[in-house]
Protein backbone atom coordinates (compact mmCIF):
# COMPACT_ATOMS: atom_id res chain seq x y z
CA UNK A 1 0.00 0.00 0.00
CA UNK A 2 1.84 3.51 -1.03
CA UNK A 3 2.08 5.98 1.05
CA UNK A 4 1.72 10.07 0.16
CA UNK A 5 2.82 11.93 3.15
CA UNK A 6 2.41 15.55 4.22
CA UNK A 7 6.19 15.74 4.58
CA UNK A 8 6.85 18.81 7.12
CA UNK A 9 3.62 17.84 8.72
CA UNK A 10 4.92 14.85 9.56
CA UNK A 11 8.52 16.46 10.82
CA UNK A 12 6.02 18.53 13.58
CA UNK A 13 4.97 15.77 15.02
CA UNK A 14 8.29 13.28 14.95
CA UNK A 15 9.59 14.21 19.07
CA UNK A 16 13.23 13.94 17.41
CA UNK A 17 13.21 16.39 14.75
CA UNK A 18 12.49 19.89 14.30
CA UNK A 19 11.25 22.46 11.41
CA UNK A 20 13.99 25.08 12.19
CA UNK A 21 16.70 22.03 11.75
CA UNK A 22 17.98 23.13 8.68
CA UNK A 23 18.33 19.09 7.59
CA UNK A 24 14.93 17.93 8.88
CA UNK A 25 14.09 17.16 5.53
CA UNK A 26 16.57 14.72 5.03
CA UNK A 27 16.28 13.04 7.75
CA UNK A 28 12.57 12.37 7.16
CA UNK A 29 13.67 11.07 3.60
CA UNK A 30 16.25 8.49 5.15
CA UNK A 31 13.67 7.59 7.96
CA UNK A 32 10.77 7.10 5.79
CA UNK A 33 13.09 5.37 3.35
CA UNK A 34 13.87 2.62 6.33
CA UNK A 35 10.51 2.10 7.21
CA UNK A 36 9.47 1.45 3.45
CA UNK A 37 12.51 -1.42 3.14
CA UNK A 38 11.34 -3.09 6.41
CA UNK A 39 7.27 -2.63 5.58
CA UNK A 40 8.11 -3.03 1.61
CA UNK A 41 6.05 -0.04 0.71
CA UNK A 42 6.28 2.97 -1.51
CA UNK A 43 6.02 6.59 -0.70
CA UNK A 44 6.14 10.06 -1.84
CA UNK A 45 6.74 12.70 0.37
CA UNK A 46 5.75 16.32 -0.43
CA UNK A 47 7.53 19.53 1.21
CA UNK A 48 6.14 23.03 0.85
CA UNK A 49 9.15 24.96 -0.92
CA UNK A 50 12.40 24.34 -2.63
CA UNK A 51 14.31 21.48 -3.23
CA UNK A 52 17.44 22.46 -0.21
CA UNK A 53 20.93 22.60 -1.39
CA UNK A 54 21.83 18.84 -3.38
CA UNK A 55 18.92 17.37 -3.37
CA UNK A 56 18.02 13.90 -2.43
CA UNK A 57 19.97 11.51 -3.78
CA UNK A 58 18.54 8.49 -5.24
CA UNK A 59 19.15 4.31 -4.14
CA UNK A 60 18.84 2.07 -6.69
CA UNK A 61 15.21 0.86 -6.79
CA UNK A 62 14.36 3.90 -4.01
CA UNK A 63 10.80 3.58 -2.82
CA UNK A 64 10.79 7.21 -1.54
CA UNK A 65 10.11 9.72 -4.38
CA UNK A 66 10.58 13.40 -2.77
CA UNK A 67 8.83 16.54 -4.30
CA UNK A 68 9.06 19.75 -3.63
CA UNK A 69 6.33 22.37 -4.07
CA UNK A 70 4.95 25.53 -3.41
CA UNK A 71 1.51 24.39 -2.45
CA UNK A 72 1.81 20.78 -0.78
CA UNK A 73 -1.43 20.75 -0.35
CA UNK A 74 -2.38 21.23 -3.72
CA UNK A 75 0.23 18.83 -5.12
CA UNK A 76 -1.15 15.94 -2.64
CA UNK A 77 -4.20 16.75 -3.69
CA UNK A 78 -3.67 16.26 -7.39
CA UNK A 79 -2.03 13.19 -6.63
CA UNK A 80 -4.57 11.57 -4.97
CA UNK A 81 -6.61 12.67 -8.48
CA UNK A 82 -4.11 10.83 -10.40
CA UNK A 83 -4.22 7.91 -8.36
CA UNK A 84 -5.86 4.74 -10.06
CA UNK A 85 -6.07 2.57 -6.94
CA UNK A 86 -6.88 5.05 -4.66
CA UNK A 87 -8.23 3.04 -2.12
CA UNK A 88 -4.89 1.41 -1.81
CA UNK A 89 -3.21 5.00 -0.89
CA UNK A 90 -2.18 5.96 2.38
CA UNK A 91 -2.35 9.65 3.02
CA UNK A 92 -0.30 11.15 5.86
CA UNK A 93 -0.95 14.30 7.03
CA UNK A 94 -3.26 15.92 10.39
CA UNK A 95 -3.95 18.67 7.87
CA UNK A 96 -7.90 18.48 7.66
CA UNK A 97 -8.91 19.67 4.33
CA UNK A 98 -6.08 16.88 3.02
CA UNK A 99 -7.84 14.64 4.99
CA UNK A 100 -11.14 15.27 3.96
CA UNK A 101 -9.55 15.56 0.11
CA UNK A 102 -8.35 12.06 1.16
CA UNK A 103 -11.83 10.52 2.15
CA UNK A 104 -14.06 12.39 -0.41
CA UNK A 105 -11.37 10.66 -3.10
CA UNK A 106 -11.27 7.54 -2.17
CA UNK A 107 -8.17 7.25 -0.40
CA UNK A 108 -7.67 6.39 3.41
CA UNK A 109 -6.26 9.25 5.77
CA UNK A 110 -3.95 8.42 7.97
CA UNK A 111 -3.57 11.22 11.49
CA UNK A 112 0.34 12.17 11.24
CA UNK A 113 0.35 11.77 14.78
CA UNK A 114 -0.59 7.82 14.17
CA UNK A 115 1.65 7.26 11.35
CA UNK A 116 4.93 9.00 13.82
CA UNK A 117 3.89 6.92 16.45
CA UNK A 118 4.39 3.95 14.12
CA UNK A 119 7.72 5.35 12.50
CA UNK A 120 9.05 5.73 15.82
CA UNK A 121 8.69 2.56 16.87
CA UNK A 122 9.60 1.07 13.73
CA UNK A 123 12.69 2.99 12.98
CA UNK A 124 14.30 3.16 16.57
CA UNK A 125 18.05 2.05 17.14
CA UNK A 126 16.42 -0.05 19.52
CA UNK A 127 13.83 -1.50 17.82
CA UNK A 128 15.33 -5.00 16.03
CA UNK A 129 14.80 -7.49 12.69
CA UNK A 130 12.37 -9.54 12.65
CA UNK A 131 13.68 -12.97 13.74
CA UNK A 132 13.60 -15.81 11.09
CA UNK A 133 10.83 -18.15 11.85
CA UNK A 134 11.87 -21.12 13.67
CA UNK A 135 10.97 -23.95 11.33
CA UNK A 136 12.66 -22.24 8.80
CA UNK A 137 16.36 -21.99 10.90
CA UNK A 138 15.29 -25.91 11.61
CA UNK A 139 14.78 -27.13 8.18
CA UNK A 140 18.00 -25.14 7.24
CA UNK A 141 20.18 -26.88 9.61
CA UNK A 142 18.66 -30.41 8.69
CA UNK A 143 19.35 -30.31 4.98
CA UNK A 144 23.44 -28.87 5.65
CA UNK A 145 23.75 -31.00 8.21
CA UNK A 146 26.98 -32.79 7.88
Amino acid sequence: MPLLIDGHNLIARLPDMRLSDPDDEAKLVQRVRRYCFRRRRRATIVFDGKTPGGGFPSLPRDPVQVVFSNNADAVIKQRIRQTRDRRGLLVVSSDWEVQAAAKRLGARPVDADAFAAELMALCSPAAKEKPEPTDDVETWLRLFEP
